[in-house]
């Protein structure tokens, strides 16, 4: 056969797997590589093999052709196809030897000194070496090897950061702290031309920053993409891209903005209904808003859609924690993390569903699980530290949550807890050390989900006589949510200490029509009256009536 003739055969190869049609490429290339013997026709045979899920077969014949261990592609596609057989410590051996520090750097690189032979390389394809690194760090994670795991998925996106899919599996999986996220992104070498990509990344990581310097990323990222301008088309930009605004909505979330959340979730899934990192974040917020409704109908579309997939039942199990039967909801966030053991939010949920009842040991017993899973996320060893609270092991809490804080030291809930605990220890003022700290981290303006914050930071001053400051504070919490007990009974009872007696009477009143059976406030207002019948009313509050009713 002419080699014209040949090489129309390829050409049809190539369009059969462009088509799908894996069979007709098969039976196609194995003709190919049989008139030829060319290496790369052999490849082209085996990879249509790959495509066709005959794994066994595309291995037989990549390991038979005495280049497998001399050109990469070989060995990997070999080492994909054990990958999909699940033969995780082959897939191992047949990538060969390599070594990897600490920061992703390869250190014996003698494995990877062999031919690429690529006769349809393109201009612009991930490099081989960022693959093999990835497949190395998913067979480690396969084999419950994190530590190995994470070292290989930073060193494909060292090798190449446009091995998106290696970021993926580092944020995703929670593998790094935010301060190692930052890191990594800082030493990646991105083209000339992929300023874009570089600013997207640094939306994709952990986003604790102030709510300017999160906005301006996302401001950068849109004037990036607006620079690339077509001849005779209008200006291309990513402003409306359903990835970039999942970030955006999971910043809301992470800001507590909740509504704002669910509102920009509720936008992305009529556009992209299958857009499933947005659907986690929906299903939060909806958690959050307790939206069960939505949730049932977010649960049921998922389970007949997905049902092999943990975000499915994970969804069913949201929907049971939001309607309060934990029972329920714990059966589903086990299946969820029974079908995918690095999923995060199932063992977190799981953990949850038992704190919810009470249930301190195995709520622990699940979030230390999560703990080891993922090193990266602080939330398992706050929520360890919170039980310990509950149970009044104040210093084994703080110990907890000095853990979360080093994890990520910008999240401004560590540092409320860590003021709820010195407060519990009667350590005033570290107290109000660390609520002001929480206070300075909040990243965008002050939501009712901080009011709890200025009410405590305000208990916190009232303990250190600092009266005026208090009454500050609490007057901010008021400004905030006017439906808090606490809030009105803690400025009640301070106006009391400074024998303001009128004030005090007047929040004390506010505080028992909240809640009318409320002992305390009951007890103490009684007490404001008799004080100021026994010392009499304030002069300069005489004076006001005075003015006001004459």
């Amino acid at each position: 056969m002419r080699e014209e003739q040949i090489e129309k055969l390829r050409v049809v190869v190539r369009d059969c797997v462009s088509k799908h049609l894996y069979s007709s490429a098969i039976f196609f290339a194995d003709k190919v590589a049989a008139l030829t013997s060319d290496p790369a026709d052999i490849y082209m045979q085996a990879q249509a093999l790959y495509l066709g899920r005959h794994y066994r077969r595309a291995f037989h014949l990549l390991n038979a052709s005495q280049i497998v261990l001399r050109d990469l592609r070989f060995r990997y596609l070999a080492a994909k196809c054990l990958e999909e057989l699940k033969e995780w410590d082959q897939c191992l051996l047949m990538l060969g030897d390599a070594k990897v520090d600490e920061h992703g750097n390869i250190t014996d690189t003698k494995d990877y000194n062999s031919m690429y032979l690529d006769k349809e390389g393109e201009d612009r394809e991930i490099n081989i070496i960022s693959a093999i690194c990835f497949l190395r760090g998913k067979a480690y994670e396969a084999l419950e090897n994190r530590v190995q795991a994470r070292l290989w998925y930073k060193a494909a996106i060292r090798a190449d950061p446009l091995c998106y899919e290696a970021l993926e599996c580092l944020i995703e999986g929670h593998m790094l702290t935010c301060e190692e996220e930052t890191n990594l992104l800082a030493t990646l070498q991105f083209g000339a031309e992929d300023g874009w990509l570089s600013s997207f990344y640094s939306c994709l990581i952990k986003k604790y920053d102030k709510e300017n310097v999160v906005e301006s990323k996302f401001r950068e990222l849109e004037l990036e993409a607006s620079n690339t301008k077509t001849p005779g088309k209008s200006l291309c930009t990513l402003k409306d891209n359903t990835d970039l605004l999942a970030c955006k909505a999971e910043y809301f979330h992470q800001c507590g903005e909740y509504q704002k959340c669910f509102e920009l979730t509720s936008i992305l899934l009529e556009k992209d209904p299958f857009h499933l990192k947005c659907t986690l974040v929906h299903l939060a917020a909806a958690m959050e808003l307790g939206h069960s409704n939505e949730l049932y109908l977010m649960a049921c579309n998922l389970v007949k859609d997905y049902p092999q997939k943990a975000l499915s039942w994970f969804a069913v199990g949201c929907y049971y924690f939001c309607t309060k039967k934990y029972d329920q909801s714990r059966r589903y966030f086990s299946k969820a993390t029974s079908l995918d053991g690095t999923f995060a939010p199932g063992w977190i949920g799981y953990g949850n569903a038992y704190a919810a009842q009470e249930e301190g040991d195995q709520a622990m017993s699940a979030y230390r699980t999560a703990a080891r899973l993922f090193p990266g996320c602080h939330l398992p060893t706050l929520y360890i530290g919170m039980e310990y609270m509950r149970t009044h092991s104040f210093k084994l809490a703080e110990q907890f949550f000095m853990q979360a804080q080093i994890i990520c030291p910008s999240d401004p809930l560590v540092y409320n807890e860590l003021g709820v605990v010195a407060y519990h220890m009667k350590e005033y003022k570290k107290a109000v050390w660390w609520f002001e700290k929480t206070l300075a981290h909040v990243p965008s303006s002050l939501s009712e989900m901080w009011e709890p914050t200025l009410v405590n930071l305000a208990h916190a001053l009232r303990k250190l006589k600092r009266y005026n400051e208090a009454i500050t504070y609490y007057e901010k919490a008021l400004a905030l949510s006017t439906r808090s007990l606490s809030t009105y009974a803690g400025l009640a009872y301070t106006y009391h200490l400074q024998e303001n007696f009128t004030a005090a009477i007047t929040y004390y009143h506010k505080a028992l029509w909240i809640k009318t059976d409320d002992q305390f406030c009951t007890e103490m207002l009684t007490l404001a009256l008799s004080d100021e019948c026994r010392l009499g009313i304030d002069p300069k509050v005489e004076t006001i009536r005075s003015q006001l009713f004459t």
